[in-house]
């Protein structure tokens, strides 16, 4: 398993930042709990009013997929999708290690 990232750029409805926020602040909580999570943070742009971007750091893209079919995620993103002005932009990434990540397959010596 390669570990799997991505940042999600979401766009909310002019005055549903904060109402964005609160709801993936809450999927977050969730995310903590999901297997293979290893980082989920939710950001605001400070030159952007209605863009919020998370990132995420899961063990696989596998472990990242399952965790969008769980209930609890699919009546989050139903709570979402009436605040988004758009469809959220998707960029993946794969993650090599740095402060606060390291691979799972890494070993100390």
């Amino acid at each position: 398993m390669s570990p799997y990232g991505c940042y999600v750029k979401f766009t909310a409805q002019p005055g549903q930042r904060d109402t964005l926020v609160e709801h993936l602040l809450s999927a977050a909580a969730g995310a903590s709990q999901a297997t293979g999570c290893e980082l989920y943070i939710i950001n605001t742009s400070p030159t952007e009013p209605e863009s919020v971007w998370v990132t995420e750091v899961w063990r696989s893209q596998e472990e990242h997929d399952a965790s969008l079919t769980t209930p609890d995620s699919q009546a989050a993103i139903k709570q979402v999708l009436p605040l988004l002005a758009g469809s959220p932009e998707k960029i993946d990434v794969l993650p090599v290690g740095g402060k606060g990540f390291t691979l799972a397959n890494e070993t100390s010596g």
